[in-house]
């Protein structure tokens, strides 16, 4: 995370390094306000090597260096460690929005190259733009919740293909919704019958055979329940056996994913308790992993002036035209992560189930003849604000007094 704007436009003699980051090299511009460029624009690997011919360049040009750094995904990580760790204090970073305004006011806005991002990261440091790169504490939360993001969006096609190969091998037997009993595949129920499945090539099963695969509780009931229902079933497909083994490798896939969400899942919980956004949990609604993952992208909540710019962070803010006395609201943005945005729909959803004051406003708005996800969309708005409010105060949610303050100002 970055800290406030800095607001100091820097002496002409002062030595200004831009850097914009790749996978395999780094593009350095060295210039002064005096001088222009020091040496003409070049390409260090993005390695110990790169770093240790920088320094050089640097040494033999004299001076403190101030260095402009965009923050471009996970590749300006491994750099801006390392240059806050040799030039403590004189790194800059930058946001490429910021770096595409910048080429806007120099002309290029819609020419991008390497060396043009370095002469407005130059320009933007002459200005005296820029945040100091401060460690943050959230960063291992960050990679946690992305990578467990990541690992769910891996489970869904899994699940997809886990029903077509048990259709395919035991016809008939995981009804959709709306057609019988639905198999849920993340139960033990689902993945006792996927195992029998996988074992017995689509044949017919026992009770025994159920519960023995079990990983968890089930039923005598439940299990005769499946074991009556796949006797009555159409035969297996010729290659039962080709496709009993195909759907055996994709149960343990499933498996895997789940020990690792399971995993990540405690890890992502021992490093929220450590952040500033434990408030976040006296939420009515709110899990863990949802609190979490709007805390790793909101934190520190300093960074956003007010709650509406963090609102506008998440990209559900509407677009705003405005232009004298006319004032036209166009449809949501969606800029931002989507991480962040999610975390805050999940949020406001989870109000609207288990707060009165929120399950109040979502009633209102139905009734307004709003469809549920503008509802929902118009709860992330407070509920945006009111965690803004829970982050900066670090006070717990107190739903009597939330409803004193929205009846005090008449809404």
């Amino acid at each position: 995370m970055s800290g406030p704007v800095l607001r100091s436009v820097l002496d002409q003699r002062r030595l200004v390094v831009a850097i914009d980051p790749g996978k395999v090299e780094c593009r350095v511009w060295l210039s002064t306000g005096e001088r222009g460029l020091v040496c003409e624009p070049l390409s260090l690997p993005t390695s110990r090597l790169g770093l240790a011919r920088l320094e050089e360049l640097i040494g033999a040009s004299g001076g403190a260096p101030v260095i402009a750094l965009e923050q471009t995904g996970a590749l300006h990580r491994a750099w801006q460690a390392a240059l806050e760790h040799r030039w403590p204090g004189s790194l800059r970073v930058f946001a490429p929005s910021e770096t595409q305004a910048a080429r806007a006011q120099l002309g290029s806005r819609r020419v991008k190259t390497d060396d043009r991002d370095c002469a407005a990261l130059t320009w933007l440091v002459r200005q005296g733009g820029g945040r100091p790169a401060l460690p943050s504490p959230v960063e291992s939360l960050q990679g946690a919740v992305r990578h467990r993001r990541q690992l769910v969006a891996a489970r869904r096609p899994l699940r997809q293909r886990l029903h077509d190969q048990l259709n395919a091998l035991c016809p008939g037997l995981s009804a959709p919704a709306g057609h019988g009993r639905v198999l849920a595949l993340d139960s033990p129920t689902g993945l006792a019958v996927l195992a029998c499945a996988a074992a017995f090539g689509g044949r017919p099963v026992s009770v025994r055979s159920l519960k023995a695969r079990a990983p968890g509780r089930l039923t005598e009931g439940v299990a005769g329940f499946w074991a009556g229902r796949w006797k009555t079933l159409l035969p297996p497909p010729a290659d039962a056996q080709a496709r009993a083994r195909r759907l055996g490798r994709d149960l343990e896939r499933l498996r895997v994913l789940q020990a690792d969400i399971g995993e990540l899942d405690t890890q992502i919980a021992e490093l929220f308790e450590q952040s500033a956004g434990l408030v976040l949990l006296s939420l009515p609604g709110v899990s863990t992993i949802r609190a979490a993952t709007f805390a790793a992208f909101t934190l520190p909540v300093e960074r956003f002036p007010t709650a509406e710019h963090l609102y506008a962070a998440t990209g559900l803010a509407p677009a705003t035209y405005q232009s004298s006395t006319v004032t036209k609201r166009g449809a949501i943005r969606r800029t931002g992560l989507p991480e962040h945005r999610d975390a805050l729909m999940g949020i406001a959803w989870g109000l609207a189930q288990h707060s009165q004051a929120f399950a109040e406003r979502d009633r209102e708005l139905r009734a307004r003849g709003k469809q549920p996800i503008e509802a929902r969309v118009a709860l992330a708005r407070h509920a945006c604000r009111l965690a803004f409010r829970l982050l900066h105060d670090q006070r717990p949610f107190d739903e009597n007094r939330y409803l004193r303050s929205r009846r005090n100002r008449g809404r």
